[in-house]
């Protein structure tokens, strides 16, 4: 007997909380696959993103959807704010079937960015992921500290230089809101087009940094209470995610920007930790990368995703007969 659930209200999520932290504990995801990161997706987004989270639990296993509508299809939770998006699911392919039934109900193309690594791609194979971008990394078995700021002495000598101009490092665990809002409108403010130009998304990444259900650490370069550069980081297993960098131009000569991300890096090695770049092969993140992971891009039309959902139930059933 299989107990179908579509939660399409913040009220509806929280009664599905306590599976989706099972699926999360139990399977190989990212913060961005977490109940609390998508619940206030869901409560920020909701206008834009509308909730459409599909949870299937039976006795041979359990899925989670975490869909939403918008006016282009259907994709994950996460406006532009997720770089990694994926299902959680455990046990038989029919549950996860089931879920994707209840989704191709609507009669709409499903479509996101992005599925992280090709181990991500099996629950995804029928719907043809393509390659998107590659996520950068420094990956603590390829290095350590000691040899990766000995592969970059410039860097060494350029945050030499920033301190003695009376820069200082500074590091923030569990940052104050008023220092996460001041980062994020300094970025809106410096880099025209940026994503944080929409006082939503920084309210949203205010929310997800000082919930406390996310371990998130912010380093800073400051002179005189300015701030020179910044970097939001989230803790995730064994691995730093470096979710988004700031620097001011005036300081361009310095390079504060990618000397800051250098030392964060050499620090998080040093703790035996790994370091996630995340979307994107800029040339400050290609720099210092040790590797590199592989990210793919869904985009399924409604009548591809239709046929996928009728074949497999149809293997199902056989196999049940």
């Amino acid at each position: 007997m299989l107990r179908t659930v579509v939660a399409r209200s913040l009220d509806d999520l929280d009664r599905i909380a306590t599976l989706w932290e099972h699926l999360y504990n139990s399977g190989n995801h990212t913060l961005f696959q977490s109940f609390a990161w998508n619940r206030l997706a869901a409560q920020y987004f909701a206008s834009r993103e509308e909730p459409y989270v599909v949870a299937v639990e039976g006795d041979s296993g359990a899925a989670i959807i975490p869909a939403a509508i918008t006016d282009h299809g259907v994709t994950l939770l996460g406006e532009a704010l997720f770089d990694y998006r994926n299902v959680l699911w455990t046990g038989e392919a029919n549950i996860l079937t089931c879920a994707w039934r209840e989704v191709a109900k609507l009669g709409l193309p499903v479509f996101f960015t992005a599925l992280r690594g090709t181990e991500s791609r099996g629950a995804w194979a029928e719907f043809g992921p393509q390659p998107f971008v590659n996520a950068p990394c420094v990956l603590a078995a390829d290095t350590n500290a000691s040899d990766f700021a000995s592969a970059h002495p410039r860097l060494a000598r350029n945050l030499r230089r920033l301190e003695e101009q009376g820069v200082e490092v500074g590091y923030h665990p569990a940052p104050d809101p008023a220092l996460v809002r001041q980062v994020y409108q300094l970025k809106a403010e410096h880099f025209p087009g940026s994503l944080f130009s929409d006082f939503v998304r920084v309210n949203f990444m205010v929310a997800a940094i000082t919930s406390g259900e996310t371990k998130c650490d912010l380093f800073t370069l400051t002179r005189e209470k300015n701030i020179i550069a910044a970097l939001v980081t989230f803790r995730d297993g064994d691995t730093r995610r470096f979710y988004t960098i700031y620097y001011d131009h005036e300081w361009a000569r310095f390079s504060p920007g990618v000397s800051l991300l250098w030392e964060v890096t050499r620090q998080s090695l040093a703790d035996g930790l790994n370091c996630d770049y995340m979307t994107g092969e800029q040339p400050h993140k290609m720099r210092l990368a040790t590797s590199s992971v592989l990210l793919f891009r869904i985009d399924t039309p409604w009548e591809k995703l239709s046929r996928i959902v009728e074949l497999q139930w149809q293997a199902v059933s056989e196999l049940a007969a």
